[in-house]
């Protein structure tokens, strides 16, 4: 049985629904996600193929280098401001959808947490996940 991840923004202007399985879930705590976020990280489901993820409704993006350099695309919602997604220039093919904007936040299910080289002591997430000072590759 395939299982549907489905949300979007808080007005509903803004919609996804995808039965394709994260390829990585993970809480980051790079400045970018600090700041869009209003505390400590953003946590996020990455799916490898950005074409399986249906998404309905017009979001307003925006650009920002990430920590790497590589080029990272926001999406929001333009009436609410919830940010529902994000695609990445150098992954063309993979979208990141944000945990809470998921109908059922109990869906995500953290692996790692990356970026820890800008975490800040509060912070606190679950010490048994996996730790990445940056992004892990490969």
């Amino acid at each position: 049985m395939t299982r549907l991840y489905a949300g979007g923004c808080a007005c509903g202007a803004i919609r996804y629904e995808t039965g394709s399985q994260p390829v990585f879930e993970n809480h980051c705590q790079c400045r970018d996600c600090q700041k869009r976020s209003g505390t400590g990280h953003g946590s996020y489901l990455s799916f490898a193929g950005k074409a399986d993820v249906r998404i309905t409704g017009e979001a307003r993006t925006w650009r920002v280098a990430a920590d790497s350099g590589a080029e990272k695309i926001h999406a929001f919602c333009p009436t609410c401001g919830t940010p529902v997604y994000l695609t990445f220039v150098a992954m063309p093919d993979v979208i990141a959808i944000h945990a809470a904007s998921l109908d059922d936040p109990g869906q995500f299910n953290p692996q790692a947490v990356t970026y820890t080289i800008r975490g800040h002591a509060w912070d606190t997430v679950d010490a048994s996940l996996q730790k990445f000072e940056r992004m892990p590759h490969g």
